[in-house]
């Protein structure tokens, strides 16, 4: 996505990368929570300078720094609010690349410990030979195990899936 192209090549002119990734990522966080902050992105409803002020008042409650308070200024300028969380991505995208990170979605029946995060992030380290950056999720329905998503690549060792396919099996289908 251009937005995300231009606004990390901004960054890393001005060494900003860490502080922009952490506006966005509090960012993110805050839309996901927040069906309201939601609506107002995604409506078209709202005229741009009421986007304009809303995402004013609430970056500058968020403490965000210039670059991203100019970025999300534009967007509402523009009538392009609306694409904020896929910028978001993209830029993560970006940036785990410039890092050598690669992203790993973790599904579990249970939060994870410390420790066996920590396990899980050695092994795939060594498995993939690059830094994973974990994104851990919790899902009460798997029951027991793990899903993992690298990319386009899953692995699916819950304790629901087997026990799909063991009925499956047992129907004779």
């Amino acid at each position: 996505m251009r937005y995300a192209t231009a606004i990390f090549e901004l960054a890393d002119e001005e060494q900003g990368l860490d502080a922009l990734a952490a506006d966005l990522a509090a960012l993110k966080k805050m839309l996901a929570e927040s069906a309201d902050l939601a609506r107002l992105v995604r409506s078209p409803v709202f005229a741009r300078d009421q986007q304009a002020k809303g995402m004013e008042a609430v970056l500058k409650k968020a403490g965000a720094g210039d670059l991203t308070r100019r970025l999300v200024l534009l967007l509402a300028q523009k009538r392009r609010l609306f694409a904020l969380t896929g910028i978001i991505r993209a830029f993560e995208d970006l940036l785990a690349k410039h890092r050598g990170e690669v992203g790993a979605e973790i599904i579990s029946a249970r939060p994870l410990s410390a420790e066996e995060t920590a396990e899980l992030k050695r092994t795939l380290k060594a498995k993939l030979g690059r830094e994973p950056k974990l994104e851990l999720h919790v899902d009460p329905t798997l029951l027991g195990g793990l899903r993992l998503k690298i990319g386009s690549r899953m692995i699916d060792s819950s304790l629901r899936t087997k026990l799909d396919s063991l009925r499956a099996a047992m129907k004779g289908n």
